[in-house]
């Protein structure tokens, strides 16, 4: 009979492992580093540094498959202005015709959803989160470009 339990609770840890193992997993960017995921601080807000992705604009970055997602949050008066770029291939090629969408969890818990627009002249897309609560906002970034989802997860703090 103890063996039966053993053998079942054996049994049930090794499968939990294998559904964790084979869960699909989304990539969050945080301040920390990882291989998959690279972030930079930049000295001022429009200061650029190269990485091994190409040119940076200073924010988070999550790579995922031929895409190169890049997030900004910068505060402002009203509050913040987020810059997201968009990219794809090994050049950064600006994708301009995508679907994008924020769906931003504020520091009170509060859900709120945003349609970004493309700024052609900045290549990126663009939106106003006219929040000024102070702590963690947390994003996550839905993009469809021609009917492909290419999401990421971002954070920031305010």
């Amino acid at each position: 009979m103890i063996s039966l339990k053993s053998s079942l609770i054996v049994i049930g840890s090794v499968g939990l492992l294998f559904l964790g193992a084979c869960s699909n997993s989304n990539q969050v960017a945080t301040n920390e580093k990882s291989p998959a995921i690279s972030t930079s601080t930049p000295a001022s807000p429009a200061a650029k540094t190269s990485s091994q992705h190409g040119e940076s604009k200073g924010g988070q970055v999550v790579e995922t498959g031929a895409y190169h997602l890049e997030f900004v949050a910068e505060k402002e008066a009203n509050g913040t202005h987020i810059d997201f770029y968009l990219q794809k291939g090994d050049n950064h090629e600006a994708i301009s015709n995508a679907k994008v969408k924020a769906q931003v969890q504020t520091p009170d818990g509060r859900q709120k959803t945003l349609n970004l627009a493309y700024d052609k002249k900045g290549k990126h897309y663009t939106v106003l989160l006219p929040e000024k609560s102070s702590g963690q906002y947390q994003v996550k970034m839905l993009v469809d470009v021609d009917g492909k989802k290419v999401d990421g997860r971002f954070s920031f703090n305010k």
